[in-house]
């Protein structure tokens, strides 16, 4: 018996809009519990609630980023259920009218059987957020206090179809509608803060030899619930396919739909409930909210939709001739790519001058400068931006200076280890490069008696390794540059000190 998995998400996407979705409370995090609440999110008498234009906007916006059709008219709808954190004992949701339906993204999931994937979306709808509730127990006394701060934030719901076949294709979706949201500028889609949260439904079907269902039918599902990041997604996943493998294979496969929680503590999933039907919501028209009319609506935030990631990733490829690994990194970040895209364009000068130089090889130096850039950008000036605890956005260096920064390296007159020196002045004053290395006398030197004389010098207070290199330890030669940069103190041209180093290794008996 061959088993293959069908798995579909249901996703919550928690929108950055100033105010809550039916009121004018903050819709940010609070300091204290039960601050940012009033009347309508806490469900008093007589309180109405007043639907949040932004909210509408952009869950337009991400369905058409989606590819989906918008709906001309939309609801709001009670789905009702009794819980703590449901003051009201109904969300206010969408039933059978969306705002946005039938699309689909397509997405890379590397390394997978299937290297590339479309899912299709069956629906995108808007919905309030519930409060947070907070469990403790106080000697024998097992207590429940809720925070209505989170009571109504707006959020949006991404259905897709059971169109994944395994828990790496799940994350990588995952993944790209988290760059889609924060390109699109609707959430910051933090799944470890709850901004992006998700439920997994899982079954397993049988299948041929050739991957293809025996049947039509999809068998009973179970939903996975407090999934809370992009690793706990895959394990529990993996977790649920072994476990229902176990039962297909002691022939008692599930036969009804369930609800388990994911353990994340023990890596296993637990039951929960029977998983409700619509029926048991008690789904009807929200009465206190008219229907919305979206066509005016539609068409503004088709003429604002800006470049979504993968379209991006491929122009920086086509444009800049990153690889594909370097055009995902950069692209990972809207803000990092808003800044690289900065740093192109002002490099456009230099690279026009080498074609009009008729200099060889100008697209084999193209894709090295993209490779310069994209190195520096996402390691070296990455990496000293999260020691300090610094982002992008708070960055001092601007593009024109870091492209000045990357032509020095390129020409040769900025040393790798020298340039560490430079970018961490850049990055702490703001200076341009040649000003900083004017004043630390930190130019390459060219000088070809000088870096002669370094070779020498090296080469004889090493006489032991020079004797292994002659020997055949031709790795031996990044140890001899090394030393040379010691010595100059990093400045010397590295293809002088080279060519210098193996004329004067070869000249040895």
């Amino acid at each position: 018996m061959k088993l293959s998995p069908v798995i579909g998400l249901e996703i919550h996407l928690q929108l950055k809009t100033a105010s809550k979705m039916f009121c004018s409370c903050p819709a940010r995090e609070a300091v204290a519990p039960n601050t940012n609440i009033c009347p309508v999110c806490t469900a008093q008498p007589g309180a109405l609630p007043v639907p949040n234009e932004q909210a509408v906007r952009w869950i337009v916006r991400t369905g058409l980023a989606l590819g989906c059709s918008i709906a001309p008219f939309s609801k709001f709808d009670r789905k009702h259920y009794f819980y703590p954190d449901l003051p009201k004992g109904y969300q206010i949701s969408q039933y059978d009218l969306p705002i946005a339906r039938e699309g689909f993204l397509e997405v890379d999931a590397p390394g997978g059987k299937r290297a590339r994937i479309r899912i299709g979306i069956t629906r995108v709808h808007l919905e309030e957020d519930a409060a947070k509730s907070f469990h403790s127990t106080e000697g024998d006394v097992e207590k429940t206090f809720v925070d209505f701060n989170r009571s109504g934030i707006p959020l949006i719901e991404v259905v897709t179809e059971p169109d994944f076949r395994s828990p790496h294709e799940t994350k990588a979706f995952l993944q790209e509608l988290r760059l889609i949201a924060r390109s699109l500028g609707v959430s910051d889609a933090d799944m470890e803060k709850g901004q992006l949260r998700c439920d997994a439904n899982i079954s397993l079907r049988e299948v041929d030899e050739e991957g293809l269902p025996l049947k039509e039918t999809l068998n009973p599902k179970t939903e996975i619930k407090n999934i809370n990041s992009f690793k706990a997604v895959e394990r529990a996943l993996a977790y649920e396919i072994q476990r229902q493998t176990k039962l297909w294979e002691a022939g008692t496969p599930p036969v009804v739909s369930s609800t388990r929680g994911w353990n994340d503590t023990k890596q296993i999933t637990e039951p929960q409930r029977e998983k409700e039907g619509a029926e048991d919501y008690r789904y009807f028209p929200e009465p206190d909210i008219p229907p919305l009319e979206l066509a005016t609506i539609t068409d503004e935030e088709k003429a604002r939709l800006s470049e979504l990631p993968a379209a991006r990733r491929e122009r920086f490829m086509d444009e800049f001739l990153l690889d594909s690994v370097d055009a995902r990194l950069l692209c990972d970040d809207p803000r990092l790519a808003d800044y690289a895209e900065h740093v192109f364009s002002e490099l456009e000068d230099w690279i026009t001058s080498l074609e009009a130089a008729g200099e060889e090889k100008v697209e084999q130096n193209r894709k090295r400068l993209a490779k310069l850039v994209s190195g520096w950008l996402t390691s070296k000036l990455g990496g000293l931006l999260n020691e300090r605890n610094l982002t992008i956005e708070n960055l001092k260096i601007d593009p024109e200076n870091f492209a000045e920064f990357i032509t020095l390296l390129a020409n040769g007159k900025l040393s790798t280890s020298n340039g560490i020196v430079v970018l961490t002045e850049m990055l702490e004053t703001g200076k341009d490069p040649s000003q900083i290395m004017e004043d630390r006398q930190l130019d390459l030197i060219s000088d070809e008696q000088t870096i002669s004389d370094a070779v020498k010098r090296v080469l004889n207070q090493n006489q032991q390794e020079v004797t292994r290199y002659q020997a055949g330890e031709k790795q031996l030669l990044k140890f001899f540059i090394g030393m040379i940069m010691k010595e100059t103190e990093g400045k010397a041209d590295p293809g002088m000190a080279q060519n210098l180093l193996l004329i004067q290794l070869e000249e040895k008996p």
